[in-house]
C-alpha cells in the first residue's frame, strides 16, 4: 500500500492532467492538441455557448491561445470521433475499437446506459429505424434536421425535443450502424456511415472482448487520473462500477494499478506505477465545468477542498455563484470562480460575478486572474474585460483589470 499525502495527491492529479509543465510558447498545431489527448484522452463535448463550446475550454486551459476550429478541423480529417464516451465526448479515432462491445451491446438491447427510450427502437420500432437508416445511407452526412422522415410527436426528454426520427437517429449512433460525421454550425451533429467516416485501418481491427476493451479504458482512466478510486476510474468513460472491480483487482495483480492511501480518505485509492509527483505544480488556468480535472465533484472536493456545483439548470433565483462558472487554479490549488459570458455584441468577457476561497491572498489572486482573463478575452477576439459588481472578489479584480489597461 502506497501512501500518499494529500498535497501529492493533488500534484500527481495536476501533472496528469497536464497541468505541471509550463504553457508552449509559439503557434498552437495538432501536435500539442495531440499530446492533451494523449493525457486525458478525451474532451467533453456540450452544447451550452454562453462563453465558447466546452471542448474548447480545456485546450486553452492546458495550451493557453490557438485556433479555435483546430479540434474540429481534427475531426473532420478523420483523427479525432465523437461517441458517448464520458457524455458526448471527442476521442482519438485509435480509440474507437474500444467502445464496440457497448454497441454490440446496445444492438442486443443491453445496456443500461442507452436511455430507455432509445434502447429498444430498433426492436419495437424497426421499420422506422431502416427508414432512417436508408436515408443516411443515401444522403449523408445528414443532420436530424434535415431527414425528410418523421414521426410522432417531439417531446422534452433528456432536455431536449425529438421526435421519433431522431430518437431513431440516436439509436443507429448507439448500435454503431452510423456514426458522426462532425457537427454543422448550429451545433448540431452529423451522421454518416462509418465506412465513409473512419480510416479503414481502425474499420479492419478486430471487434476486442469486452473485458480487454474495458480494461483498456480503465488504463486510459488511470493515466488521466493518475490516483483515484475505482469509481473516478470507471466513470471516466461511464462504465459500470460492480463490472469494473474484479477488471480493477486484475490490473492491481498485474501491476498496472497500485493501491495506495490517503490520510482522511475512507475510499480505497489507485495510483498509475508511472505517476509523476512533482515538487511543485505553478499552472493558471480558468477550468470549463465540463473540465475533466473537476468534473467529479467529490474527487473535485476531496483533492481541492473546493466544492463545485454546475448551476446551467437551477432557476436564476436559486443560484449561488452563477450561471457559468469556472473554477480558477492558481499553483496547486483552486483558488477563484468566476461566471463568465462572451458579450459578442460589444465585444467583451464579461465577469458577472467572482468569488475568492477563504484565505486566499485576495490581490495576488485578482491579479493573476485578471491577466488570465484578458489572454482568455483576446483569444475569443473579445476587446475587453467588464466585471460586474456581484461577488466577494469583484472589487479586488476589477481593480486588477483596470490596471492592465
Amino acid at each position: 500500500m502506497e501512501a500518499v499525502s494529500l498535497a501529492q495527491a493533488r500534484r500527481i492529479a495536476l501533472a496528469a492532467q497536464g497541468f505541471a509543465e509550463k504553457r508552449p510558447t509559439g503557434r498552437i498545431d495538432r501536435r500539442h492538441i495531440r499530446g492533451v489527448f494523449d493525457r486525458i484522452g478525451l474532451l467533453q463535448v456540450d452544447s451550452v455557448n454562453v462563453l465558447c463550446r466546452s471542448e474548447e475550454l480545456p485546450i486553452f486551459a492546458r495550451l493557453g491561445p490557438h485556433p479555435r476550429d483546430l479540434v474540429r478541423t481534427m475531426e473532420r480529417s478523420g483523427e479525432l470521433f465523437e461517441f458517448w464516451a464520458h457524455e458526448a465526448s471527442l476521442l482519438p479515432v485509435a480509440q474507437e475499437p474500444l467502445f464496440r462491445w457497448r454497441k454490440v451491446n446496445a444492438l442486443a438491447g443491453d445496456d443500461p446506459t442507452v436511455w430507455g427510450g432509445i434502447r429498444n427502437l430498433h426492436i419495437d420500432k424497426k421499420d422506422l429505424v431502416e427508414l432512417v437508416y436508408a436515408e443516411i445511407r443515401d444522403r449523408g452526412p445528414v443532420s436530424p434536421s434535415e431527414l425528410s422522415v418523421k414521426g410522432g410527436k417531439k417531446r422534452d426528454g433528456w432536455g431536449w425535443h425529438w421526435d421519433d426520427a431522431k430518437i431513431a437517429v440516436e439509436n443507429l449512433f448507439w448500435t454503431g450502424r452510423i456514426v458522426a460525421a462532425g457537427r454543422s454550425t448550429s451545433f448540431e451533429r452529423q451522421y454518416d456511415l462509418p465506412e465513409r467516416v473512419l480510416p479503414a485501418t481502425v474499420l479492419s481491427q478486430s471487434l476486442l472482448a469486452e473485458s480487454d476493451a474495458r480494461k483498456e479504458l480503465l488504463r486510459i482512466a488511470i493515466g488521466a487520473h493518475g490516483i483515484g478510486t475505482a469509481k473516478d476510474l470507471s466513470d471516466y468513460h461511464r462504465q459500470n462500477v460492480p463490472t469494473s472491480r474484479p477488471l480493477v483487482d486484475e490490473m492491481v495483480e498485474a501491476g498496472d494499478l497500485v493501491p495506495a492511501r490517503v490520510p482522511g480518505w475512507s475510499d480505497k485509492l489507485y495510483l498509475d506505477p508511472s505517476a509523476r509527483i512533482p515538487r511543485r505544480v505553478s499552472a493558471r488556468a480558468l477550468l470549463s465545468p465540463f473540465d475533466s480535472l473537476v468534473w467529479e465533484r467529490t474527487r473535485t472536493e476531496q483533492l481541492f477542498e473546493f466544492r463545485y456545483r454546475i448551476e446551467i439548470y437551477v432557476p436564476k433565483e436559486k443560484r449561488v455563484h452563477g450561471y457559468y462558472v469556472l473554477p480558477f487554479l492558481l499553483g496547486d490549488a483552486l483558488v477563484a470562480r468566476v461566471d463568465l459570458k462572451a458579450d459578442r455584441k460589444d465585444s467583451a468577457l464579461l465577469v458577472q460575478s467572482a468569488w475568492g476561497e477563504v484565505g486566499i491572498d485576495e490581490p495576488y489572486v485578482a491579479a493573476e486572474l485578471a491577466e488570465e482573463l484578458a489572454l482568455m478575452a483576446g483569444w475569443l477576439g473579445l476587446e475587453r474585460v467588464v466585471v460586474i459588481n456581484r461577488g466577494d472578489l469583484h472589487k479586488p479584480l476589477r481593480a486588477a483589470v483596470a490596471a492592465l489597461r
